[in-house]
């Protein structure tokens, strides 16, 4: 199995986690629950989130694996930001053939 996708998003992740400011209280979660309604009109909202589909070669010997409902291999990347648009957390790496919204 191929190494050079999780080797780089690790080193992504390495090099920019410090940007990305995951709550860990509940006075944070409320903060951004309050910017969500103070900015969008949007109350109770923890997030907004979204998915990716990035198109990748496969491994070799990954068969369907990263074979997606779109018709192409890729892995995907799943986004929560908060109210100003500022990723609180990202995931990327799952196998394509897991769909974008799960």
């Amino acid at each position: 199995m191929g190494y050079i996708i999780p080797e780089t998003c690790d080193a992504i992740y390495s090099a920019l986690k410090t940007y990305l400011k995951f709550p860990s209280s509940e006075e944070e979660w409320l903060a951004i629950a309050e910017e969500f309604e103070r900015t969008w009109q949007f109350p109770n909202c923890l997030g907004a989130v979204d998915g990716k589909h990035v198109a990748i070669v496969p491994p070799a010997g990954a068969g369907s694996h990263f074979f997606n409902y779109k018709g192409y291999h890729s892995i995907v990347l799943m986004g929560i930001a908060n109210a100003n648009y500022e990723f609180i957390y990202v995931d990327i790496g799952t196998n394509g053939r897991i769909s974008d919204g799960a």
